[in-house]
């Protein structure tokens, strides 16, 4: 089986000769720009204390984390087959384990899974092609979940048709990210630094090893008037902690955290939004200040020339560059 771009490409013009094949790998669709979700505050239940308030993280940085978890993703439309775009999807998520200050791959186990994202309902001749053939594929015509019913109205516009398979890809990604932080905290007791949240998994979100550690705040879990406070921390204040509960996953235990000076920058820059176990069952605000000490200490080496230095930590940009020389 050889799910690669070029292979994708060789395969789809014998299938589909009237097909407009792609001039050259192009962009990703990743990097094209996209509907961004809408900014949004949602102001959350307090957990540590009566009230949303600032507060000092006591005491030095700790480095004590002994993994990062990251996964990324590449989608290209490799060609149009009577205006539906087929776009060639590649998902990869890797644990950079770190020992004696190295870091090196977690059991040797780099995940990754290429295929062909075709919206069968709409062509349906390629469908048949590409399904009896080795090369993987995914119906991107299908149901995402239960919030989504499948292809309708408008979904038939081309670009929307190539959106809904960066989503699928984006779903193949967070699979091999949950996998992969499940199969951590089944066999693992040191604490594992996992870039975003922990509640898609029930599993990792109720492990005390797991630490989400999520840099885009599209969502603050703030009111109106707790955000000058949360504009204004300074480096090393968090906010006391309050509980993330989304309808249709794990509730967490979380807290912001100021990690680098925004002064003269956005409000948000330089901020991270932690994520850990609520079954934890020792004092809160201890706990809640023991994790940002190991947060604190993953700003150095800083993780440039990474445009999001600001908030990411050197071992996922690790991942990141391991990923990508992979796939």
């Amino acid at each position: 089986m050889d799910a690669s771009l070029r292979n994708a490409q060789r395969l789809l013009a014998q299938w589909v000769p009237h097909a407009r094949l792609s001039d050259g790998p192009g962009p990703t669709l990743e990097t094209l720009p996209a509907p961004a979700e809408s900014p949004r505050l949602v102001p959350a239940r307090v957990v540590e204390g009566g009230t949303l308030r600032s507060r000092r993280v006591p005491g030095e940085p700790v480095a004590a984390f002994a993994g990062f978890l990251d996964g990324t993703q590449a989608s290209r439309i490799v060609a149009h087959d009577r205006g539906v775009p087929v776009v060639h999807g590649m998902a990869g998520a890797v644990i950079r384990e770190r020992r004696n200050r190295r870091l090196s791959t977690w059991r040797h186990d780099v995940r990754t899974h290429a295929a062909l994202y075709i919206p069968a309902a709409l062509a349906p001749a390629l469908w048949e092609r590409v399904a009896a053939s080795d090369v993987p594929a995914v119906d991107t015509s299908a149901s995402m979940g239960a919030a989504d019913e499948g292809l309708s109205g408008d979904g038939a516009h081309p670009t929307a048709l190539a959106e809904r398979a960066r989503h699928f890809v984006q779903g193949q990604r967070e699979r091999l990210e949950r996998e992969l932080a499940e199969d951590w905290c089944g066999s693992e007791h040191a604490p594992l630094y996992i870039d975003g949240g922990i509640s898609g998994s029930e599993r990792v979100a109720r492990s005390i090893c797991s630490v989400g550690v999520v840099k885009r705040h599209r969502t603050l879990y703030v009111g109106v008037d707790a955000l000058p406070m949360l504009a204004g921390l300074q480096v090393a204040e968090r906010t006391t902690a309050f509980r993330v509960a989304p309808t249709t996953r794990t509730a967490v235990t979380s807290w912001y955290l100021r990690l680098r000076d925004a002064a003269g920058r956005d409000p948000v820059w330089g901020l991270v939004r932690i994520e850990v176990s609520e079954t934890w069952d020792g004092q809160l605000s201890a706990r809640a200040d023991e994790i940002s000490r190991w947060v604190m200490a993953e700003r150095a080496p800083v993780s440039l020339p990474d445009p999001r230095w600001g908030a990411m930590a050197y071992g996922v940009r690790d991942c990141e560059e391991l990923l990508r020389a992979t796939m």
